[in-house]
């Protein structure tokens, strides 16, 4: 499958939907990361890819791991928003570099169960930091990003399901207090796994743009 985000200009950037090799898409990175320059942090975005570094999260009948599809997804979400100028941080679970992070905003990408739970066990969930100070910019952050997540994949907001772990995310602790945060759960391994793996360009468009009307103050 393949899907369209537009540019500023008129430029459209075409993302397919095959998956890039793991060992590959973390040697781009580092080559990223180390000729990079850096940028302020009003154009800063930090992706943090779901237990990478840690652990695998979620594991499938036939070894698929959470861990990977994060990464998959936070690399294409990156190639996205730096097509737009953005200097962005691929991260893993608990990456030194969150101590203090400063940024426009810190968005932390997770899947949920490889399990069967039931036939409602589908759809994403988003959680955003949970401080007075940032409360007004982390609701515009969380609607930015549930209005165009629901609209790129088509799931629905599964917000029984959002987690005392989700809210209280160890990330938003550890960021900069001014920097606004959400945590995703992109959709469930199980009845979602095509979305999260065969059109990951959906999944990686969706929190693009969430973003990116983050970074135009605008509102869904």
């Amino acid at each position: 499958m393949v899907s369209l985000l537009a540019l500023a200009g008129g430029t459209v950037v075409v993302m397919a939907g095959q998956s890039v090799p793991q060992w590959l898409s973390a040697t781009e990175e580092r080559a990223h990361a180390a000729t990079s320059t850096p940028l302020p942090h009003t154009r800063r975005i930090g992706i943090i890819s779901g237990h990478r570094g840690h652990d695998s999260g979620a594991v499938c009948a036939d070894g698929l791991t959470e861990a990977q599809v994060n990464f998959d997804h936070a690399l294409r979400v990156a190639g996205l928003l730096r097509a737009h100028g953005f200097e962005v941080d691929v991260m893993d679970e608990f990456d030194p570099r969150l101590e203090g992070y400063r940024a426009l905003a810190l968005i932390s990408i997770h899947a949920d169960s490889c399990i069967y739970i039931n036939d409602r066990a589908t759809g994403f969930k988003i959680a955003g930091k949970p401080q007075p100070a940032l409360n007004e910019e982390n609701k515009r952050l969380v609607a930015c990003l549930t209005e165009h997540y629901a609209r790129a994949t088509g799931l629905g907001f599964h917000s029984n399901s959002i987690t005392h772990d989700m809210r209280q995310y160890h990330a938003f602790r550890r960021a900069d207090p001014a920097t606004p945060a959400a945590i995703i759960e992109t959709g469930f391994l199980y009845l979602d796994r095509v979305l999260l793996t065969r059109q990951a360009d959906r999944v990686a468009q969706g929190i693009a743009e969430g973003v990116l009307c983050f970074a135009r103050a605008g509102t869904p």
